[in-house]
């Protein structure tokens, strides 16, 4: 059994539900009402992915960066 460590991605919605990715995976996205929630969700979706996607076809993360913008008020 080989252990993958993959990246996970979460956010707010405007409703206060916690959405998460795994930008490894395209359209590896579900949600949950607690982070707890959300975590579990995604490690279905992430095992349905694997079903369809072998480890050598996922995408290649490589890394997170903060972009800072200035708009005009």
């Amino acid at each position: 059994m080989k252990k993958l460590h993959l990246p996970i991605i979460i956010e707010v919605d405007e409703d206060g539900f916690y959405i998460v990715s795994c930008p490894m995976f395209k359209g590896c996205h579900t949600y949950g009402e607690t982070i707890d929630e959300a975590l579990e969700n995604i490690k279905e979706v992430i095992e349905l992915c694997l079903e369809e996607t072998s480890i050598e076809e996922l995408n290649e993360f490589v890394g997170f960066r903060e972009l800072e913008l200035v708009q005009n008020a």
